[in-house]
């Protein structure tokens, strides 16, 4: 069976732990182990952390999407924003590089992403935005306690 859902939000730093509520709540029905549901829930606050510090420069009136899918045992998860972009992906994706060391960024971001998720693509544009797509397969067989 496939499910799906998405939401938008404005893009101020509170609204960071409501998308990682939000989305753990949706992929709790594939039952994940805490360790799986702890990586999706650090993802996704990285993720919208990206977007709002260095998408938006910490801008208020601005919109950040998350969508998730799951099929079977797979979870898809896509986050969005249009705001400034980056203009070299491969440097962002750089274990410690941060376009913003004035406010003390470990720019370790990508790489934790990257870490916690079965695959990550990121397209993003200068001036249109960024949106990075990931996915994970999540445990199939789970020990149960009795």
């Amino acid at each position: 069976m496939k499910n799906e859902m998405s939401v938008e939000f404005s893009s101020v730093s509170e609204n960071e732990s409501f998308a990682r509520v939000t989305v753990a709540a949706f992929v709790t029905q594939l039952d994940p182990t805490m360790d799986e549901l702890t990586e999706i829930k650090t993802v996704v606050s990285e993720a919208v952390t990206n977007a709002i510090i260095h998408g938006y420069n910490n801008e208020p009136n601005h919109r950040v999407t998350i969508k998730c899918t799951i099929q079977d045992e797979d979870f898809e998860l896509t986050i969005k924003d249009t705001g400034i972009g980056i203009g070299n992906v491969e440097e962002a994706r750089q274990p410690l590089y941060t376009s913003k060391p004035e406010l003390e960024r470990s720019g370790m971001g990508f790489t934790i992403i990257e870490n916690f998720m079965d695959s990550v693509n990121v397209i993003s544009s200068p001036n249109a935005g960024t949106t990075v797509h990931m996915t994970k397969q999540l445990t199939k067989n789970k020990t149960v306690c009795k």
